[in-house]
C-alpha cells in the first residue's frame, strides 16, 4: 500500500539528512574534477627506445613497455628475437609498478611467500619479478616502464633505468 507523505514529513526527512551531513556540506559546491599529470606518448616512446637500446648494447633481446599512471600502455617495443611472452610480461611489470606504487624488484621481495602481503601476487595481472619501475617527476607518479627478456630482473632494471634517465631531465624541468 503506498502512502503519500505530507509536506511536513518531507521537511522533517530533509532536516534529518541535512543534520547527518558534515557542517557546510551544502555551502560548498562539490569538486567535480581532479588535476592530473601523466606521461605523454612522446616521452613514453623516448624512454622505451632508450631502454631498448641499452638492452641491445648489452646483448639482450627484450620487450619494453611504458604505461601511463593508470597502467594503460603508451609504448611497446619488442625485438623480433625476443620470446613471445616478453611483451605481456613487460606490460604486466609496468602495470604492477604503477598499481602498487613500487618498483617490481622491491615488490617481489616484499610479497614473497609467508609475508603478510604475499596474497597480492594472486591478483590477475600482477607480475612480481624485477624489471618494472615507476616513472616519477617532482614526487608525482607519471607512469611506469618495464623490460622483459634480459637474463635476470636486475638486468631488466638496468635497461629500465636507462629509459627513465633518457627523459628524467625533461620531466624535472616541466
Amino acid at each position: 500500500m503506498s502512502r503519500i507523505l505530507s509536506s511536513g514529513a518531507i521537511a522533517a526527512i530533509g532536516l534529518l539528512v541535512a543534520c547527518a551531513l558534515p557542517s557546510g556540506a551544502f555551502a560548498q559546491a562539490p569538486k567535480l574534477t581532479l588535476p592530473l599529470t601523466t606521461l605523454q606518448t612522446g616521452a613514453a616512446l623516448t624512454a622505451a627506445q632508450a631502454a631498448f637500446a641499452r638492452c641491445q648494447r648489452d646483448g639482450y633481446t627484450v620487450a619494453v613497455a611504458v604505461v601511463d599512471r593508470a597502467g594503460v600502455a603508451l609504448a611497446l617495443l619488442r625485438d623480433p628475437l625476443a620470446g613471445a611472452h616478453t611483451p605481456q610480461m613487460a606490460l604486466g611489470k609496468a602495470w604492477t609498478a604503477v598499481s602498487f606504487r613500487t618498483d617490481t624488484t622491491e615488490f617481489a621481495a616484499s610479497t614473497q611467500g609467508g609475508r603478510a602481503s604475499s596474497g597480492v601476487r594472486d591478483l590477475p595481472g600482477v607480475i612480481a619479478v624485477g624489471g618494472g619501475m615507476m616513472i616519477r617527476a617532482k614526487g608525482v607518479l607519471l607512469g611506469g616502464i618495464a623490460v622483459s627478456g634480459a637474463p635476470s630482473g636486475d638486468a631488466d632494471d638496468v635497461c629500465a633505468k636507462a629509459g627513465i634517465a633518457a627523459i628524467n631531465d625533461a620531466l624535472e624541468l616541466e
